[in-house]
């Protein structure tokens, strides 16, 4: 959420060279479900932090009902990813409330969020415009946002590089709220509580 200060584990993928990037000490992969930081590919300056859902060689299917089907490297089959405890969020978006569900990527049970009246933009997909499967490359990573129609994600701009990554998510350390009146003086920077009950590890 806006507000959030996520702790990143820099280390869990390797040690890389600051300026370069490139890696010098192997100490770990991302695994399906890590939600992971990394330079965003089509302006590494700025930091995204999104969910691993595609590993190198899977191909990642996305449907009009808004599930995920995935078919790891070597396997005919493509397996639907497991979607539990459907039920009405307390987030609202232009008046409609947004649908939420426990899904489970690898280890990994988390909740997502779902407009129910939003369609997926299918003809900005990339790399194919108006195609739902992607095969990530060797070397690359397929991300998703939690919040699936509000998120610009592999599905829009493309794979992770490995060498993008810059660590694990592991924790919000602090969680500031920022609501105010439109008649308050207050420069909207200032925080106006902090949000308790987000405090701890991620999921």
């Amino acid at each position: 959420m806006v507000g959030d200060f996520i702790l990143v584990e820099k280390y869990a993928y390797g040690l890389k060279d600051p300026v370069w990037r490139t890696q010098l000490v192997e100490t770990g992969k991302p695994e399906r479900g890590d939600i992971v930081v990394f330079k965003y590919p089509p302006q590494p300056s700025i930091d995204y932090i999104k969910r691993v859902v595609g590993l190198p060689g899977d191909t990642v299917r996305y449907s009009a009902r808004k599930d995920i089907c995935i078919q790891t490297k070597g396997s005919s089959t493509c397996k639907p990813v497991k979607l539990s405890n459907v039920e009405e969020s307390p987030f609202v978006q232009n008046g409609i409330p947004l649908i939420q569900m426990d899904e489970k990527l690898g280890k990994v049970e988390h909740q997502i969020l779902i407009n129910p009246l939003r369609r997926d933009r299918v003809d900005q997909y990339q790399p194919r415009n108006g195609v739902n499967e992607w095969v990530v490359p060797e070397g690359h990573y397929f991300v998703m946002g939690d919040n699936r129609d509000n998120s610009a994600d592999s599905r829009y701009w493309g794979f992770v590089p490995e060498g993008n990554l810059v660590g694990k998510a592991v924790g919000i350390w602090i969680s500031f709220e920022f609501e105010r009146g439109a008649d308050s003086i207050l420069p909207t920077w200032i925080p106006t509580g902090v949000r308790f009950n987000r405090i701890g590890g991620i999921d």
